[in-house]
């Protein structure tokens, strides 16, 4: 291969890296790598959701790091959530606090579990509807969104009834010791605190019925029943069926969470809530809608069709890289089998230009010899012949008719100028 040839493959080969380099840089604005930690905003230490966060931090573990962030409850976590510079990427959400009206940088990942409402009471009265709670001693979490608006509908509030936040030890302590008279517990039914209540044999557990009027009327509620005895067979507790109001809990994370965190966090989800419970079977959770937010479409794709081909079996750290190559690799067919059919017309062009400027260098010479020249000139004139005709010798040899044509010029030039060479003495020769 001549050096002209190898000259065009150089400049194609520099094209093509430049285009490949390009390509990556741009794939890697486009497609960045997710976050090696996030945090998560989950409720009190201690709580049902601090649990939860603990499974999902031993989950994640292999793939990301997950820190939690411990808060006062659902209103700070939307507004932790809200707040870029906070740090926290994701959080716990209970019903009735927000919607995607209200908050549309966020999405849900889905509703991961049932957030009962449970009303515990002592005394011998048979209390089973809301309204029966006005002028009660009333404490709990009653500054939550969903149980503050449960209590309003039911015309209960601070001016006919005394309520005061009462959570943990106090919450048991203050209906055990007569503090108030009743104990609104917000919660899994394993959690510590309903499980002290629903034992304690002088604490009655109400039977809400209007459960299923609450629930039609406010979509983020749901209304539960707790069998008879579902909760120690022997003992039989509860001695009756119950109709429970419940809020579900969510996981929010901002619309512009990285699609592989979205996968990562979908499939933790599912691998923990997505097994049968004391009120829900397997696979209602986590859901693919949400009564308040819209769900990612990545985490609805995935409860829907399960993990992708490389979510089985490429590592998580892996994947992002993966797309990248495939992308960079469609990129560069994209721009290679174009140039690969153009590479003969390119080929071509660049031969043209190069002949084009070799008649362009002989034209001039022919030029010059149209005009009275000195020997020196002459001389001049020949140097240059030889350089056009040294550049016509890297022709590879398929294009012999070129070089042939080309150097018949050639030669018919030279011998034009070594008549006018000869020419040019005998005048010189003549004027000495």
């Amino acid at each position: 291969m001549g050096r002209w040839a190898i000259g065009i493959v150089l400049k194609s080969l520099t094209a093509m890296l430049c285009v490949a380099l390009m390509a990556w840089l741009a794939l890697w604005y486009l497609i960045p790598a997710p976050p090696t930690s996030i945090v998560i905003a989950t409720g009190p230490a201690g709580g049902t959701l601090d649990h939860i966060a603990q499974r999902y931090r031993t989950t994640l573990a292999p793939h990301i790091k997950l820190d939690q962030r411990f808060t006062d409850g659902v209103l700070e976590n939307l507004r932790l959530l809200k707040d870029r510079a906070s740090g926290v990427d994701l959080a716990f959400y209970v019903g009735g606090a927000s919607n995607s009206k209200e908050s549309p940088e966020l999405i849900s990942l889905g509703r991961i579990i049932y957030f009962p409402i449970w009303f515990f009471y002592r005394g011998p009265e048979t209390l089973n509807r809301l309204t029966e709670l006005k002028g009660k001693r009333i404490g709990g979490p009653v500054a939550n969104p969903a149980v503050s608006q449960i209590l309003r509908a039911n015309g209960i509030n601070s001016e006919n009834s005394k309520l005061s936040v009462r959570v943990g030890t106090a919450a048991v302590n203050g209906l055990k010791n007569g503090e108030i008279d009743v104990q609104i517990v917000l919660g899994e039914v394993n959690s510590p605190l309903v499980q002290s209540n629903i034992r304690d044999p002088a604490v009655r557990l109400m039977d809400v019925s209007q459960a299923d009027a609450l629930a039609r009327v406010y979509p983020y509620l749901s209304r539960l029943l707790l069998p008879r005895g579902v909760i120690d067979f022997e003992k039989d507790i509860p001695p009756a069926d119950v109709n429970l109001i419940s809020t579900t809990i969510a996981v929010l994370v901002r619309k512009d969470m990285h699609p592989e965190l979205v996968h990562i966090l979908a499939q933790t989800l599912a691998d923990e809530h997505g097994g049968a419970g004391l009120f829900q079977r397997a696979g209602d959770f986590p859901s693919q809608t949400d009564p308040e937010f819209a769900v990612a479409e990545e985490a609805r794709d995935f409860y829907k069709n399960g993990p992708s081909l490389m979510q089985r079996y490429l590592p998580f750290w892996m994947i992002n890289f993966t797309k990248r190559m495939i992308a960079i690799l469609v990129t560069a067919i994209a721009v290679i089998i174009p140039l690969i059919n153009y590479a003969p017309k390119l080929y071509l062009w660049f031969l043209e230009a190069y002949m084009a400027k070799l008649y362009r260098r002989l034209r001039t010479v022919e030029t010059r010899l149209q005009s009275n020249l000195t020997g020196a000139e002459v001389v001049g004139l020949q140097s240059d012949l030889e350089a056009i005709d040294r550049a016509v010798n890297i022709l590879p040899m398929r294009h012999s008719d070129l070089f042939l044509s080309v150097e018949g010029h050639i030669d018919r030039t030279r011998q034009r100028l070594v008549s006018r060479l000869a020419e040019a003495k005998l005048s010189d020769s003549r004027s000495g």
